[in-house]
């Protein structure tokens, strides 16, 4: 099922409106969940080509738009939902509109690997909140969360 979702996405309206990046957020971001028992049948490399498939029918479609830009294609492991995520946004890869900080990917296996074997989707482990840092001063600081990995797949005109 998780394979014919992410075809899906493919055949999905697609904005790409560079003034207005709320919209294209709205429009063109997918979740993505499976079944234990789909995790459990499913390859990394299926669910890697699956969404390299997508992304080149985006960029066919972008193509087809005569969209003049940047565009990107990217997709995320969001450990919170327990659900692989995926966007179309007119931006770069050091553009994305994530929150906090990310690391831009050009190989997709690690955060499909890291869905697949998620033991407990939706499931964070947090750091304790009673844990405390020090910098190199002495300063107590609070811990830092690791940056989120994004594959990013260019689909625009412009590179």
């Amino acid at each position: 099922m998780l394979l014919t979702w992410i075809a899906e996405v493919a055949d999905e309206p697609l904005v790409l409106e560079p003034t207005d990046r709320q919209v294209e957020l709205r429009t063109n971001t997918w979740w993505l969940s499976a079944a234990e028992g789909d995790r459990q049948a499913l390859s990394v490399a299926q669910v890697v080509a699956a969404f390299e498939r997508t992304a080149a029918a985006i960029r066919g479609r972008v193509r087809e738009l005569g969209f003049p830009g940047v565009a990107t294609f990217y997709v995320w492991h969001d450990e919170q939902a327990g659900q692989l995520r995926c966007s179309t946004g007119s931006v770069p890869p050091d553009g994305l509109p994530f929150g906090g900080d990310y690391l831009a990917r050009d190989d997709l296996g690690p955060i499909v690997e890291g869905f697949l074997t998620d033991s407990e989707p939706g499931f964070t482990a947090w750091a304790d909140p009673d844990a405390v840092q020090s910098d190199s001063e002495g300063t107590e600081t609070e811990p830092q969360n690791a940056p989120v990995p994004v594959w990013v797949s260019s689909v625009g005109a412009a590179r």
